[in-house]
Parts: C-alpha cells; structure tokens; sequence
C-alpha cells in the first residue's frame, strides 16, 4: 500500500509541475502607461509661490534618467539646485533667492519615468509663480553648429530682452530664461512673458551663464523677436490594431483633429560657433631621441615661443613648426649639442590668463633629458652590430654567402609617396621625408612617359612645400591612361640630419576618363555682396571634402569624380581668404555663412555628366544637412509598446516550445 501511494503522490506531482509548465503566469500585461502629476498634492502653475523646497507627487514610484542632462531650471541658478526622487515624489531644493513677481519653471525633458519598466513621462515642465500671474509663452528653435550644419546637443540656450544692449549683455548678465537642445539640436524655453527678446546659445562651461571666456561655444542673433501664440489643430492618427500586442502602422483607422495653443516663434535658428583665438597653453616638452626635441602647445598662435640655452647654442636648433604652431620640432644638427645628455633653457611664450588675454609666460630652466642617452643608442648600436658580424662570419665558415651584407647600423633617409600605382588625372604626387631636407638636386630627378614602349623625359615641376620642409610635389600635366615613372639617383636628396636618399623609383598608370564624372551645379538665391566670393565642396558619405572649386558665375564645376554618391556644402567667402571663417561676439560679427544641398548626387558610370539646380536658400538650414551624413543623431525615443510587444512574443514562443 506504502508503494501504492507514494506511485501516486508522485504521479500528481509530475501533472501539477506539468500543468504549471504550461500555463505558468506572466504576471499580467508589462505596463506601458507613464506616470501621471499627483495634481491634488502639487498642482502645477500655482501663483504665489513661497517655497525653496518642495516636492513634486506622481502616482506611482518614479525615477530620473540623467537629471544633470535633461533637466534645467529657469530663470538660471547661480548655484546648483538639488532634484531628486524619492518614492513617488521628486524633491527640489532651489538654493537662490526666489525672485519676485518671476515665472519659475523645472524642466524635465523626458527625464521622469517611472520606476519598474522605465516608461517616459514625456515632455514634463513643472511651473509655477511668486507673483500674480503664470508667464506661459514659449519659443522654440533649432542650434546647429556654423561650420558644417551639425545639430548642436546639450547647449543651452536663452533670452534676453530685445532693448538690451546688443554687443556687452551677454558678456555681462546671465541670461534671462534658458533652455536645452536635445539630439536634434532642437529647444523649448518655457515660460516665457509676452515680449520682444533676442535669443543666444552657449556651451556653458563655467556656469554662470554668460559667456565669458573663448573656449565657450556661442550663437547670437542679432535680430528681435516677438512672442505671441494661437489656437491651433494637429492631427492625430489611430492605427487599426493588428492584435493584442501589435499596431498595423499601414492602416489607418481614423484621424482625428486635437486642439492646441501655438506659440510663436517656434523655427528660430541660432549659428552656434568658437571665436578665433582659442586658449593657448603649454602642454609638455618631449625628447624621445638626442637629436630632437618636440613642445607641445593647446591653441593656435602667430609667434613662435623664445628659448634661451642655458647649456647650447640657439643657433644650432633647426625649427620645424606646424601651421598652427602648436607642435614645434626643434632638430639639432650639431652632435656636441645633440649628445648633451641633458638639455637646460628658459622657455618664453604667449600663454591665455584667466581673462582670456595672451600674456608672454616664462617657464626657468627647463631640462630635457632623451628618453635613450646616446651612451645607451651607442651601446645597443655596438650589440647589434656585434651579434650581426657573429652571424654573417658562420654563414661565411658555412660557405653560404649572407644575402644582404649591409651593415645593419647603417642609416637612410625615409620617404612616403601618394598615391603610388594608379592615380587620377587631377592628382599630384607628392613625397614626404621623415626629416626636413636642406639640399635637393634636381638634376638628380628623372620623370619620363611611357610611349610606344619606350620611356621618353616630359616636362614636369618638382616644388617644395613652403610651409613644410619635408614636403614636396611633383607636378605633371598627366594624359589619361598613360603610364610614367619616377626616379631619383642615389644621393638626391639630403636632412638636416646629414642622411642621404637611396635611389627611388616609381611608377604610375593614369586611369582614364571613362572611368570618371562630372557633377555641374547651377545656383539660385546665392547671397553674395560686392567682393565676396562663394566656394562649393563635395563631400563623401563621412562628410569630408574630396574637392573644392570657387563659384562662377553661379556655377560650380566638379571633374574626375569616381563613381559614387556625393554631397555638396558651399561658404560664402566675405574676407576672400580662401577658407571659412568664424564669427566674433564682441565685433557682432556672424560667422561665414554655410549651406548644404539636402540630398546626394549621385555619379554613375551610366551617366558621365551630372547637372543639377540649386536653389541655394530655398529651404531652412536646419533642414539642409541630410540626415546620412549628419553625425549628431536624433535622442532615441523609448518604444515601450514595441519592447513590450517583442517580450509577449518571446514569452509566447517560450511556452509553445515546453
């Protein structure tokens, strides 16, 4: 009997652990409501309001995603609030002095959600008032960057009153209300009274909400504007509903129009920009070989910094500086300065004050030491010099000749060529030494086109860089589909560290034109002045230049395009440099103005010429950039009825499987 019922004990056991298998509960539908202002316990846009600390009620518990991001308190504070969440409430502390008669508001974005499955509340700002009245207007807009239309994420941005005095407010005052640009670069500011304004942005980077030092990003505008709102309809649309988890977003099940308030304006774009003369600071001295030393500066500057030798003499330094001058190479030819195991001078340059001033700085006796000795070079020179003889003396007792009997100390002088092999019929060759070259025989240098199979001498140029001793480029009126060659004797070239060339040799086929196209932009609408000049670039699908032509006569010319897509970006040129300038608050100067052609153009070996019309202002600029080549993506917004929706049909899938 015993083995009777313990048969059917376990028998029950095994249904019961079946049956749960099979229909074990999921705990119900995943909820996908965000959380609601508890508006009996803090109503919002209360008038009169007293209080630095408060709480804001939901209904259920809630929690903030990045707050220091997403949420933002106007007018601005002079020190941090503290915003926090607690359960079902969010705490705030305002630690400035209420202002009278002011509209406060804290804007949370879509920070709130609430606290199990992460459900964004939305757009939530919480406002209220210490006068008699809720200021409600808002403006909104777009901040993109002046150089290249990329939408500017995380500046604020802010108001002030339109009779205020345009070229010092901002330098002086905090701004008067503010807001945050999402991943679009798009803003809202809340709570705005009724007026006129003109609208900043900048990237804050002390907190006082004013700019105040270069490295601060900036947008001004100098035009006014004035607020005003509407009663307005946008549409709403159903979808029919597929089934308990999924939306057929093909069908619609009807539209709907919902009334709404329209402030005005809401399409403001504000050109946000870094003035010339970004902080210069010194950065480090290195020394990773006797014959070279390198300093390294942050920000561009004009003059060279001054060294005064404590232990050498000035004059055997070779300077080698960047466009920028912010990484200076200082070579020194003479080996009894060169061997000196440690290097002392005083080191005299422009640095930024705190004020944003360049000051002459001096740093006293500064030591260089190499990071390998010359002692230490020679020791494991004479190593590998040793161990290289005991090798080559086996292989000789061996009877086997060494196939490269060079001694391996011996040094060349390196070279870089681009492009090598097949080029384009618009490309130069250029060479790039590892050390700058202080002697160059041309006469050394042979150039020669290949024809009827024999290599006959074309006329060519062989120029040096201006700005780059190291630099050269070989200039040839190239035929397509030809092929030519390059060389140089032995010798040809020389360093400013005595190191000679080795023979080089080249050689280059031209593609031919059939494999190339052309793109021809027609212009309209182009804002030019008297004197000022247009440039278009084409772009790659990464957004960088591959050529640049001036506009003439409202057309751009592009030739020898390899097949592919294309983008366009173009500059007016008001200085007529050549390159696109930045802007200046203090001089109320706007920075060069930039336009994009919205789509790509694309270039086919099916179609050799491709034209196309422009009309350069025809749409806003914050909708020129297309959005493939825009690297500022827009914030991804939380699908919580798709998460939800894949979850079900994963828990489905799971229960059909046992």
């Amino acid at each position: 009997m015993k083995w009777y019922k313990f048969l059917s004990f376990n028998f029950l056991l095994f249904v019961l652990m079946g049956c749960a298998s099979i229909g074990s509960p999921d705990g119900g539908a995943y909820d996908e409501d965000p959380p609601k202002l508890d508006t009996r316990l803090s109503p919002n846009d209360q008038v009169h309001f007293d209080k630095q600390k408060f709480s804001i009620y939901f209904d259920e518990y809630i929690k903030l995603e990045n707050p220091n991001e997403k949420v933002i308190v106007s007018p601005p504070q002079s020190e941090m609030p503290s915003i926090r969440a607690e359960g079902k409430r969010i705490r705030v502390e305002l630690f400035d002095k209420l202002l009278p008669n002011t509209t406060y508001t804290v804007d949370f974005s879509d920070a709130v959600q609430d606290n199990n499955e992460g459900n964004p509340m939305g757009l939530f700002t919480y406002s209220f008032s210490t006068g008699d009245v809720i200021d409600s207007m808002e403006v909104s807009g777009t901040v993109l960057d002046a150089s290249n239309l990329e939408p500017v994420k995380g500046i604020l941005v802010g108001l002030y009153p339109s009779d205020s005095i345009a070229d010092t407010t901002f330098r002086t005052k905090p701004l008067l209300r503010v807001g945050r640009t999402n991943g679009s670069g798009r803003f809202t500011i809340k709570g705005v009274a009724n007026g006129s304004y003109r609208a900043y942005a900048l990237k804050d980077m002390d907190g006082d909400y004013r700019y105040s030092q270069k490295s601060e990003m900036l947008a001004f505008d100098t035009l006014t504007f004035t607020t005003s709102s509407k009663p307005d309809w946008r549409v709403d649309t159903a979808y029919v509903q597929k089934n308990k988890y999924e939306v057929d977003s093909t069908r619609v099940e009807k539209y709907s129009m919902k009334p709404y308030i329209h402030y005005y304006p809401d399409d403001l774009v504000l050109l946000a920009f870094l003035e010339e003369g970004q902080p210069r600071h010194f950065r480090k001295a290195q020394r990773k070989t006797p014959e070279m030393f390198t300093l390294f500066f942050e920000g561009k500057c004009d003059s060279l910094p001054i060294i005064e030798p404590l232990n050498f003499d000035a004059s055997s330094l070779f300077v080698e500086a960047n466009l920028n001058k912010d990484t200076i190479n200082y070579w020194i030819p003479d080996t009894n300065v060169a061997y000196q195991d440690t290097l002392r001078f005083n080191l005299t340059y422009l640095d930024t004050d705190t004020l944003g001033n360049l000051v002459s700085r001096t740093d006293s006796l500064m030591e260089l030491v190499p990071e390998k000795t010359h002692a230490r070079i020679v020791k494991e020179e004479n190593e590998k010099l040793a161990k290289w003889e005991k090798e080559r003396q086996k292989m000789l007792k061996k009877g086997v000749m060494p196939k490269d009997d060079e001694n391996p100390l011996a040094r060349h002088l390196e070279v870089n060529v681009k492009p090598s092999g097949t080029i384009d019929p618009n490309q130069n060759v250029t060479l790039l030494f590892a050390e700058p070259i202080v002697a160059a025989d041309t006469s050394a240098i042979h150039f020669r086109q290949k024809v009827d199979s024999v290599y006959q001498d074309v006329p060519f140029y062989f120029l040096p860089d201006e700005d780059n001793p190291r630099l050269f480029t070989l200039l040839v009126d190239w035929e397509p589909k030809a092929a030519y060659e390059f060389k140089a004797d032995s010798l040809a070239f020389r360093s400013i560290m005595g190191l000679e060339s080795d023979p080089l040799s080249y050689s280059f086929r031209v593609r031919g034109e059939d494999e190339f196209g052309s793109i021809f932009l027609n212009l309209s609408n182009l804002p030019l002045l008297p004197g000022e000049k247009a440039y278009a670039e084409l772009l790659d699908k990464s957004d960088k230049p591959v050529a640049k032509v001036q506009v003439e006569g409202n057309k751009a010319s592009f030739y020898y395009l390899k097949f592919g897509d294309y983008y366009v970006r173009l500059f007016v040129d008001r200085n007529d440099n050549g390159t696109w300038d930045t802007g200046n608050y203090d001089q109320q100067l706007q920075p060069e103005d930039v336009y994009y052609f919205p789509k790509p153009l694309p270039v086919r070996n099916t179609i050799s010429e491709y034209h196309q019309d422009w009309n350069v202002r025809g749409i806003p600029r914050d909708q020129q950039k297309a959005l493939a080549i825009t690297k500022q993506k827009p914030d991804k917004k939380k699908d919580v009825k798709e998460r939800n929706r894949k979850r079900n049909e994963e828990l489905l899938q799971n229960q059909r499987k046992r």
